[in-house]
């Protein structure tokens, strides 16, 4: 493996960015744009079919399950939804306590997953035959660390936050 370079745009000699951040979201971009281009005869893109696998795997489920199931935050997962309830994709079900709105498939959604799914496994096979099923294991492995570490970090923001506000409201006088 080459050496990083010290080069003032920050790549190294493989055109990977130096950033962990960048070098997981160029990484990530091109894996779905190979996804979106095999899903394409269903309809569906690589961030739709994740959702709609994921409720399907749950027969219906609601946002704050997508999110975790997902790690989507609220914003792009809302407008995701909302696309494809439009395209009656999805619907709301119904629940007994009514600020839980659960997502369930359509029939529309069914069908359209039941075109996408072998779509779905060319493309994983066609990604997996090139990296090799070990080096993706060993690599699922590492980027699931990866995400747990980051969503901690990201809880435990927030929750620093919180607490800070929450002091600087009950310090001003009043």
């Amino acid at each position: 493996m080459a050496p990083m370079t010290d080069r003032p745009t920050g790549q190294d000699p493989r055109g990977l960015s130096r950033c962990v951040c960048n070098t997981l979201r160029m990484v990530t971009r091109a894996v779905t744009q190979l996804y979106d281009d095999a899903l394409r005869p269903s309809g569906l893109r690589a961030t739709q079919f994740s959702i709609l696998a994921t409720i399907a795997g749950k027969n219906e489920a609601n946002l704050k399950q997508l999110e975790d199931a997902l790690a989507i935050d609220q914003t792009t997962l809302t407008r995701s939804l909302n696309l494809l309830e439009r395209d009656r994709l999805i619907e709301r079900a119904p629940h007994p306590d009514g600020r839980i709105k659960p997502m369930r498939l359509t029939a529309k959604g069914r069908r359209a997953l039941e075109i996408a799914r072998p779509l779905w496994a060319q493309a994983q096979q066609k990604v997996l035959r090139e990296i090799g099923t070990n080096a993706w294991a060993d690599a699922q492995r590492r980027l699931t660390h990866l995400l747990h570490v980051a969503v901690e970090k990201r809880r435990l923001g927030r929750g620093r936050r919180r607490a800070r506000a929450s002091r600087a409201l009950k310090s001003r006088p009043r």
